[in-house]
């Protein structure tokens, strides 16, 4: 199985899409990484690791990150090339619907790399359907 780390600026955005994303996906270890320890707004690298550690023990085919913002993409990018890990990846998504799918598919992708892919491919979901 596969976890799930969702990285944030915001610890209620990361806790919110991980509450989210544990309601369809039972069982798929999951963990948020967001603001910093003192509560306030940032990305935190020893956030990220241990997060990432967490799941990693629970996860034996690897962890799939997702991120909001800019700076939380390049910590999180820091902590990945730190662990030196290749099934730890993240995935350029849109954080709720990427987390989400992934999720979603955890447990049956065994494919760290195909589930990445499945993340990524969110940036083509439809909300609201052309009405032409």
């Amino acid at each position: 199985m596969i976890g799930i780390v969702a990285v944030s600026h915001s610890q209620q955005l990361a806790e919110g899409v991980i509450h989210l994303a544990s309601q369809m996906a039972h069982g798929v270890p999951m963990e948020p990484a967001g603001g910093l320890d003192d509560g306030s707004f940032g990305t935190s690298y020893e956030k990220i690791m241990e997060a990432i550690e967490k799941v990693r023990e629970q996860a034996e085919d690897g962890v799939l990150v997702t991120v909001d913002l800019g700076s939380g993409v390049m910590t999180t990018e820091m902590v990945i090339e730190d662990l030196d890990d290749d099934l730890v990846q993240m995935a350029d998504c849109p954080m709720v619907e990427g987390t989400f799918a992934a999720a979603v598919n955890a447990s049956s992708e065994t494919d760290i790399l195909k589930l990445k892919e499945i993340a990524q491919n969110t940036w083509n979901f439809r909300k609201i359907q052309s009405e032409e």
